[in-house]
């Protein structure tokens, strides 16, 4: 029976484990909560930090999950600047990095997120060599960028995945020259396959920015700790004053598997492998968020979904598990991006190879329509691009399961919601 003697741990201070702690108190917990977190800042949403922050169009405070006050008001133990560097699964004991200090837990939740690959090629370590992941990170970016436009500089981007696109569309705004270097044949192509990826090639160069396919950076060299240029696999240098490496992010799973839990393979994405209740190998010990790799029924297999969404609802429902109720983690992965005047929200998980057809319903080369990644008449996932309300529907298809008629699904005079079983 959970009661106020009992204390619940949360290591890793992002909007899974902010929200994680929130549900705790909205579901009646009395006893402690401990959230740590290893940024000085409270915790923060990370969407804005390549999107309206980073543009200068939402403001510092914006991006908290929380007003500073609100852990206090809530009796959250909240520990800024702090890491956990151990954790005894005997004991129940977690031990700060900085002095040793051990917390007693009932339950711990990991909610640790990812962390940004690294280049490895010469000139890393260059001043203007950058990544994107926290809001420090952002800061800094955003003074970059705002100097590149000023002085007409040139940022390339390793990596045309959706933080590289955003931060292109950013550099644009602000006036800067960009390049993408991307090792496959077009944007996005894990995520939209090469059918969809085109569309958003065809918008950026639009908008005035350069793409390298099929080549990959070898060298960023520099001059005086400065970068200077770039060079790719084919031979070629490109001019460069700033690089930003966006080739994807690793889970944190370095805490996990020290302690001993079971990790999911690379295959599934990494990450510590939960069950669909986002319990670990260890019936005390949770994990949600970027970190965690869990199966779901719908899709059949393991996913890890570093998306916004994926820790604004694996925060509350693994809060819920560990209070001992019974719930199912099984929401329709779901993501969003604004790039110029294109907006779109995506639903589900079709990986290249899993679909047999795209169903577009509407204009593509318009930027108006709906695209549906179909297997044997099955809507695996949707993406609408400047359509608006009507996700809630998409998302319906996807977790009904049922076959649909393709001609209807790609009819846009036809309701979609009447497309539903």
């Amino acid at each position: 029976m959970v009661d106020a003697d009992q204390t619940f741990v949360i290591v890793g201070g992002g909007l899974a484990g902010a929200k994680a702690a929130e549900t705790l108190r909205a579901e009646g917990f009395t006893g402690r909560v401990i959230l740590i977190c290893d940024e000085r800042d409270h915790p923060y949403e990370r969407p804005p930090l390549s999107k309206g922050f980073l543009l200068g169009k939402e403001s510092r405070e914006s991006v908290f999950v929380h007003e500073p006050a609100w852990y206090a008001q809530n009796d959250i133990e909240l520990h800024l600047g702090q890491t956990v560097d151990a954790i005894d699964r005997t004991a129940k004991t977690v031990r700060f990095g900085d002095d040793g200090t051990l917390v007693h837990y009932d339950k711990l939740l990991l909610a640790t997120g990812a962390e940004p690959r690294r280049l490895d090629i010469p000139g890393t370590d260059l001043a203007g060599v950058h990544h994107l992941r926290r809001l420090a990170h952002a800061e800094r970016l955003k003074g970059v960028l705002t100097a590149l436009g000023r002085d007409n500089g040139h940022l390339v981007i390793a990596g045309a995945g959706w933080i590289g696109l955003e931060v292109a569309a950013a550099a644009r705004e602000y006036g800067a020259e960009v390049t993408v270097i991307e090792p496959s044949a077009t944007p996005l192509h894990n995520v939209l396959g090469p059918e969809l990826g085109t569309v958003f090639a065809e918008l950026h160069r639009e908008h005035g920015v350069r793409f390298r396919f099929g080549v990959r950076l070898t060298e960023i060299v520099g001059q005086d700790g400065m970068v200077l240029a770039v060079r790719t696999d084919d031979g070629e240098e490109h001019p460069a004053h700033d690089v930003l490496a966006a080739i994807g992010a690793a889970p944190r799973t370095a805490l996990a598997e020290a302690a001993g839990l079971t990790l999911a393979d690379r295959a599934h994405g990494g990450g510590v492998a939960v069950d669909a209740r986002l319990r670990t190998s260890d019936p005390d010990v949770y994990a949600a968020g970027d970190v965690a790799s869990f199966p779901h029924g719908l899709f059949d297999t393991r996913l890890r979904v570093e998306h916004w969404a994926n820790a604004l609802n694996g925060g509350p429902a693994v809060a819920r598990a560990m209070l001992g109720k019974e719930i199912t983690y099984d929401r329709v992965p779901y993501f969003f991006t604004d790039q110029y005047d294109l907006g779109m929200e995506y639903s589900g998980w079709a990986p290249p190879g899993s679909y047999d057809q795209v169903v577009i319903r509407g204009d593509a080369g318009k930027r108006e329509f709906i695209a549906f990644w179909v297997k044997e008449g099955r809507v695996l996932a949707g993406m609408n691009v400047n359509v608006w309300d009507v996700t809630e529907t998409v998302q319906k298809l996807i977790a009904s399961g049922t076959p649909v008629n393709t001609e209807a699904l790609g009819d846009p005079h036809l309701p979609l919601d009447g497309l539903l079983p």
